[in-house]
């Protein structure tokens, strides 16, 4: 069997690892970020990847940095064949790429070179994409430009948001990564360069970027709406309070009224008046409360007449 060393923290990472120990190809240990405080008590709390490899006895190593060299020479005495790397969240220097037989092969959730960096699933959305989808890559020093080695597509629906797109990702990279583990073995796959040309940087995503500016184009503030679904979710101001907005949909209906102004409440959501176009919302929370679609909302307060946004 060969010896795979595997490195991921989040949920998206956890389907690939599972799928290797399903596929009788148990890393001989599995690289996480180390643990974090999180939830209100500020529990320090171990990441999903190392939750799974615990569960499967797989060694757990958490280095806060793979830069030092006693975390270097932990990595050369497992004497690995391959790292598979799958959102990680550390940088994997040059002479931690050369350590392993057969390099180090990344799972990025974008169809390369388009969207490299840290939240290409959410970009893609932003800007409309149709299809994303995930690309096995050899890893090299820069931020995801290294050669192709295979990438399997999927379609962006309408309806899509963030949420949707990262389990559907995360399942597709596991399957990708069992479909070309052999040849990745043998080191029989051959990359394919990256056209640089037709890359584009996916930033990291910021609260502040989710607050809804109403004179955007409804099309526009639907895609962000489903980008920023689970997080940091779009967010609007309703009497001086903040407002989130889980689900809306667009309408390509002009609105004789101001931009943020409730043009009719009703059980089939709300509908507000943006740039161009009507924005529906059908799923929102105040603050403090939990989240409702707008028909339940209907029954304690209409919203009709009223405006969102700073006024």
């Amino acid at each position: 069997m060969a010896r795979i060393v595997y490195a991921g923290t989040p949920e998206f990472a956890v389907p690939a690892l599972q799928a290797l120990i399903d596929a009788g190809q148990q890393p001989v240990a599995v690289y996480t970020q180390p643990d974090r405080p999180a939830g209100r008590g500020r529990k320090l709390t171990a990441s999903p990847v190392k939750r799974c490899a615990e569960a499967a006895g797989v060694p757990v190593l958490q280095p806060p940095s793979l830069k030092d060299e006693a975390a270097q020479q932990q990595l050369r005495e497992l004497e690995p064949d391959l790292m598979v790397v799958a959102a990680y969240g550390l940088l994997l220097p040059k002479v931690v790429l050369e350590i392993p037989r057969l390099g180090c092969v990344n799972l990025h959730a974008s169809l390369l070179p388009r969207w490299r960096g840290a939240a290409p699933i959410q970009r893609a959305i932003l800007a409309g994409d149709r299809e994303t989808g995930i690309t096995l890559m050899q890893m090299d020093e820069g931020l995801d430009t290294g050669d192709m080695l295979a990438r399997a597509t999927l379609p962006i629906e309408t309806d899509s948001t963030a949420a949707d797109l990262h389990d559907r990702l995360a399942r597709l990279g596991a399957d990708l990564l069992i479909e070309q583990l052999p040849a990745l073995l043998a080191g029989s796959l051959r990359g394919e360069p990256q056209d640089d040309s037709r890359a584009c940087y996916a930033p990291k995503l910021s609260k502040a970027e989710a607050e809804i500016d109403w004179h955007k184009p409804a099309v526009q503030l639907q895609r962000e709406v489903r980008a920023f679904n689970p997080w940091p979710v779009s967010y609007t101001h309703l009497d001086g309070k903040p407002v989130k907005i889980w689900i809306a949909s667009a309408l390509d209906e002009d609105a004789e009224a101001p931009p943020g102004q409730v043009l009719e409440h009703d059980s089939d959501g709300i509908r507000v008046a943006t740039g161009e176009g009507q924005l529906v919302i059908h799923s929102l929370q105040f603050a403090g409360k939990q989240r409702r679609d707008a028909g339940e909302i209907l029954h304690g307060r209409n919203l009709s007449g009223e405006r969102f946004g700073h006024v």
